[in-house]
């Protein structure tokens, strides 16, 4: 089951997206996110945040956020897609973000960015999927690990 995300959602959520802050490069944040916190983030955006639910446990997530602050930007987000580890390579992300981007698509939006630590083979195969296209890519822009991060834009324009 796919649903909106609520703030009740924080604590599952975060132990998804946890793991990808602690134990990889795909998330930029260097320390665990408190479910406080997260909460605060799901009920402050005013763009979508959709769970995927299996026999009611959360196993993956999707959400958008606004692109960049100024008046011109209004039309653009930026989204992200966590699966539970236990969790990828069952489809799950795939589904959760199409869902988002039905809805994205549906608003005054003309289009949907994805930020890529780079490597991530899978991440933009699935973005691929999607009908995303790359159009930037940024070299040694963040730190983590012991080690510079690339990360690649892609883009994808709604159709309205």
């Amino acid at each position: 089951m796919i649903r909106s995300a609520t703030p009740a959602d924080a604590a599952a959520i975060c132990l998804i997206y946890n793991y990808y802050v602690l134990n990889t490069t795909i998330s930029f944040e260097e320390e665990a996110v408190e479910p406080a916190v997260m909460a605060e983030r799901i009920a402050a955006n005013r763009w979508p945040w959709l769970v995927l639910e299996v026999d009611g446990v959360v196993l993956a997530y999707a959400y958008a956020t606004q692109w960049r602050t100024r008046p011109a930007y209004r039309h653009a987000v930026e989204s992200s897609v966590y699966v539970a580890i236990d969790a990828a390579g069952r489809g799950l992300g795939r589904r959760v973000y199409q869902a988002l981007l039905e809805q994205l698509a549906g608003l005054d939006l003309h289009c949907v960015i994805g930020g890529i630590a780079q490597p991530n083979l899978a991440s933009v195969a699935l973005h691929q999927a999607l009908g995303f296209r790359r159009v930037a890519s940024f070299e040694e822009v963040g730190w983590k690990q012991q080690r510079w991060i690339d990360v690649e834009y892609w883009q994808l324009k709604l159709v309205r």
